[in-house]
């Protein structure tokens, strides 16, 4: 395993585009091998036993292409699988994302922090563990929104379709007390705009990607796997529809993008 060796990000869909967003801009040198599963997507209404193997196959894919890290850019996968996964690859880096439970306890006033996930996340016990460990003295508002992952899977992140979603589970923790919102699922900050149009300007949105690039970072550093220099590439490949995803990323990134299908093996 070298410092030129890529880096595995892979989500359900398209929502870990905001953690790939967050890792391109921490770490300019780095390559980048980002899978969509999209044949599968969403996570959040599927089985543990299902999400698991999912894991297990994109990771033996990841090892397989010599990647030195792989970071699950998805708060559903990451609690049906991290541990599990780290067992399977021992010798591989495997960062997870959670929920902001944590920098949200110390910011709210009201000691009311609102989150939304997928169902799977919120069902979790990690998720339990982690309100308990981190927050035992807040108020956790949950709320599951899994029409959200459908709107960027579609590519909808505006307009009066996006506005009616995101109005009522807004609404009602923000009624309910919430003074600091969670965005628990990576998919929900390409609706940010529209999640903070509803709760208001002075409300905190929080997410995930910028501490998830940190943690990464200070990982490759540590076993001398950080790339110093050099221009770092990006791959995106799906196990769905190769030209949905190009066209799609490339809103979501902001730059034209090209995509290419996950091999079958690995599908």
């Amino acid at each position: 395993m070298l410092s030129e060796s890529p880096i595995g990000i892979y989500d359900s869909g398209v929502g870990g585009l905001s953690v790939l967003r967050a890792i391109r801009d921490a770490l300019p040198h780095e390559s980048l091998l980002y899978v969509a599963d999209s044949a599968h997507v969403p996570y959040g209404e599927k089985t543990q036993s299902f999400v698991e193997q999912r894991a297990f196959a994109l990771a033996d894919y990841f090892v397989s292409r010599q990647a030195k890290a792989m970071v699950v850019a998805c708060n559903t996968a990451t609690a049906a699988a991290i541990a599990p996964l780290r067992k399977r690859h021992p010798g591989l880096i495997i960062i997870g994302v959670e929920p902001a439970i944590k920098p949200a306890a110390h910011l709210t006033h009201s000691g009311v922090v609102g989150v939304f996930a997928t169902t799977g996340t919120l069902a979790s016990p990690k998720f339990a563990a982690l309100v308990q460990r981190e927050a035992p003295e807040v108020r956790i508002l949950l709320r599951p929104c899994p029409e959200w992952v459908r709107l960027v899977e579609q590519g909808e992140l505006s307009g009066p379709a996006v506005e009616a979603a995101v109005r009522t589970p807004v609404a009602e923790l923000r009624a309910a007390g919430a003074d600091v919102l969670v965005l628990g699922c990576t998919h929900f900050p390409f609706l940010r705009d529209a999640i903070q149009a509803a709760a208001g300007p002075g409300v905190p949105l929080l997410e995930t990607g910028a501490p998830v690039a940190r943690w990464l970072r200070h990982q490759l550093q540590e076993k001398g796997l950080l790339r110093a220099s050099g221009v770092g590439e990006l791959h995106l490949e799906t196990t769905g529809s190769a030209p949905a995803l190009a066209a799609l990323a490339s809103r979501l990134l902001g730059k034209s993008h090209d995509a290419a299908a996950t091999p079958e093996r690995w599908r």
